[in-house]
């Protein structure tokens, strides 16, 4: 066994905005326990999600590969284990690999990589959300957008009970397996679904945030002219339900109590981590699956290529990773692949080394690279074609199949307000961008295949009218409870 060797605790959060912690630089969101997490370790300045919706990016993140390399386009296409993952790396190597929380895959049954599933969540009943799927020959409305404009405010909800069990179980857990001093390190996975809406949150931490303190949101220097953007702002309609600036800056507050939560159920973890005296043989990381555009832009969820939505935080912490370290190198999700293969002391193997995802350990050690590139892809709903993104240097670049693209220097304009790509000395970078995208795969092909699986599965289940009756789901229920079709 390597000598890199050490127990390994991987905390994730549910659409978790990169921006909202104090680490990142917020000015009023207070996470003291991320901050000192980041203080103690490795904060990666540029995280990104690979798919910037939960089953998808999840699938990414499991196995290491891109969403259009194993399938699981959108949130009906949960993850079954069939594409080997990290998971499976490390049960044949004898690590003890264990789950607490939501795992958005297809089943507990299925092959995925855990020895245990404590308190899972899936997808519902193994497939999800099938309405999403609908994309064409139009998209259809969401009508429970106006579910996040109404489910807004200090309070309880299943998904605060759910949170807050994942939480003692996972305290227990560390606890337990301290006491039983195991001869190899294990693995423990736990994924809150927090900040995830609705945008409710225990009153004490939405007390942290007074509305004459939450500045309403950013919104873009002109409206956007672009066939594909109007598809999405008429699928999904939040921004609609949001009547006024108060509405707005309530789900914010709630927003930002939501993150305090989580770090407050982070804290927890990290101190039975250390009360039960195993600090030193274990590291500790957190990240995001995605982000939540937060009214950014008049959009609200997830589902963009802009930073709100597809940034996400990532933190570690342990022996490898220099304290007090911020990391600028762009990584995202496919990274963790190689990073949890090496952090359980297991060499890369010659499959390892075939996917996309370039081990933490190395690029925290090592200069920054500005120019690595980083790829996300979008296939689910409200989108009427594929979105690609491409992070590299300076520029961010937005290929929508059969649309005009989007560019942003996030040096000049990291707030994402100017679009550039129709300015004349534009005209190279999107060429060269458009060409590194190319090589990775051919983005409308790419497109076809995943509507070509969305159509049979929306047959499958009756078809397009059957589906538009019975509405679709905003959220996937917390286990033992019942869904909302809207």
């Amino acid at each position: 066994m390597s000598e890199k060797g050490k127990n390994f605790v991987f905390i994730m959060a549910d659409e978790h905005n990169s921006k909202v912690l104090g680490c990142y630089g917020h000015p009023i969101v207070k996470t003291p326990n991320l901050d000192l997490l980041a203080k103690n370790g490795t904060l990666f300045r540029n995280g990104y999600t690979n798919s910037p919706v939960c089953i998808p990016s999840r699938a990414s993140f499991a196995t290491g590969k891109y969403v259009h390399e194993t399938g699981n386009w959108d949130n009906a296409s949960p993850y079954d284990g069939k594409v080997k993952g990290w998971g499976h790396r490390l049960q044949e190597s004898g690590n003890s690999v264990t789950s607490i929380g939501k795992l958005h895959y297809r089943n507990t049954t299925d092959p995925t990589g855990f020895d245990q599933q404590i308190s899972p969540m899936h997808a519902l009943d193994g497939q999800g959300d099938v309405f999403g799927s609908i994309r064409e020959p139009d998209l259809p409305v969401r009508k429970q957008s106006r579910d996040l404009a109404l489910e807004i405010g200090p309070g309880e909800t299943e998904y605060i009970k759910y949170d807050r069990e994942i939480r003692d179980k996972s305290c227990e857990w560390i606890q337990d397996m301290a006491n039983k001093k195991s001869d190899k390190p294990w693995f423990l996975f736990v994924s809150f679904i927090s900040p995830h809406y609705p945008l409710i949150v225990p009153e004490e931490f939405y007390e942290l945030y007074p509305l004459n303190k939450i500045e309403l949101p950013k919104q873009r220097k002109e409206e956007i002219d672009h066939p594909w953007w109007d598809a999405f702002e008429k699928c999904w309609t939040f921004n609609e339900h949001f009547e006024n600036d108060e509405k707005r800056k309530i789900a914010i507050a709630s927003y930002y109590g939501l993150c305090s939560f989580v770090d407050e159920n982070v804290g927890k973890i990290i101190s039975s981590i250390e009360e039960s005296g195993i600090k030193e043989e274990t590291r500790i990381m957190f990240v995001g699956d995605h982000g939540d555009n937060l009214g950014a832009r008049n959009l609200w969820g997830k589902a963009t290529m802009y930073e709100e939505s597809v940034s996400v935080p990532m933190i570690v912490s342990g022996e490898g990773f220099p304290k007090d370290s911020v990391v600028e190198t762009p990584v995202s999700l496919v990274d963790c692949y190689p990073t949890i293969i090496e952090s359980m002391g297991i060499e890369l193997n010659e499959e390892d080394k075939k996917r996309p995802g370039k081990s933490l350990f190395s690029v925290a050690n090592n200069s920054a690279d500005m120019s690595r590139i980083i790829f996300s892809e979008y296939h689910a709903a409200g989108s009427i074609s594929a979105s690609y993104m491409i992070r590299k240097d300076q520029y961010k670049y937005i290929h929508y199949a059969g649309y005009r693209p989007e560019l942003y220097n996030l040096e000049n304009d990291p707030e994402e307000l100017n679009d550039i790509s129709k300015e004349p000395e534009s005209k190279e970078t999107l060429i060269e961008y458009e060409n590194i995208l190319r090589e990775m795969l051919d983005p409308e092909k790419t497109d076809k295949s995943a509507k070509k699986d969305q159509r049979e599965l929306v047959e499958s289940y009756g078809g397009r009218d059957y589906l538009l009756k019975r509405g679709g789901i905003n959220t996937t229920p917390a286990p033992g409870k019942k869904a909302k079709f809207t």
